[in-house]
């Protein structure tokens, strides 16, 4: 199922409506967020139901404390940083190891107007899909999340490097060398198809 995607300025109205207690507020804001959350929280660890009981959590706890939760500029960074938060203590304590759990890529393709033109482009979209998702597993954890947060998420350097907790010139870095990384694992990829 699709998630739902507002606009900024939607989900910050979302945001103080619930924080006011409209409950219809609060799920839109539960259903535009719990999929970005789960992608998210699967670049740490490969325990689906402590992914789903930390998501859980944060949204039962956002309920409970919403009379006293200040006004944000990002509601994406807000949930974002405080599940990466929940999740990192919950894997401290259980001194669980992360994995490299694939990242969903989806890409925005033209639709080609002969049958077997539709099946050549599904299969060329499906092996380069499979490709990237190999070439995005074999990148660094700090360069793969740096890729995920800054493109699957629309993140800026800033807001990455302060969910990150790193310097802007180490976003640049990381970003730079992941780039860097596809690239040449993608080049090789073609050669060898």
């Amino acid at each position: 199922m699709a998630h739902l995607r507002y606009k900024q300025e939607e989900e910050l109205c979302f945001w103080d409506q619930f924080r006011k207690g409209d409950e219809n507020a609060y799920a839109c804001l539960y259903r535009s967020y719990v999929h970005i959350l789960y992608q998210y929280c699967s670049q740490f660890t490969i325990d689906k139901p402590l992914i789903k009981d930390c998501i859980h959590d944060l949204f039962v706890e956002l309920w409970r404390n919403r009379m006293t939760l200040g006004d944000t500029t990002s509601v994406r960074f807000y949930l974002m940083a405080s599940i990466k938060r929940k999740l990192v203590r919950h894997l401290n304590a259980q001194q669980k190891h992360t994995s490299n759990e694939d990242i969903p890529v989806e890409y925005w393709h033209i639709n080609t107007p002969s049958h077997e033109n539709q099946l050549i482009a599904d299969e060329e979209f499906e092996s380069t899909n499979q490709h990237l998702n190999v070439a995005i597993n074999g990148l660094p954890r700090r360069q793969r999340e740096a890729i995920f947060l800054k493109f699957y998420m629309n993140l800026n350097n800033h807001e990455i490097a302060d969910l990150m907790k790193i310097n802007i010139q180490s976003v640049y870095n990381l970003v730079f060398g992941a780039l860097g990384n596809l690239k040449k694992q993608m080049t090789l990829e073609r050669l060898t198809f």
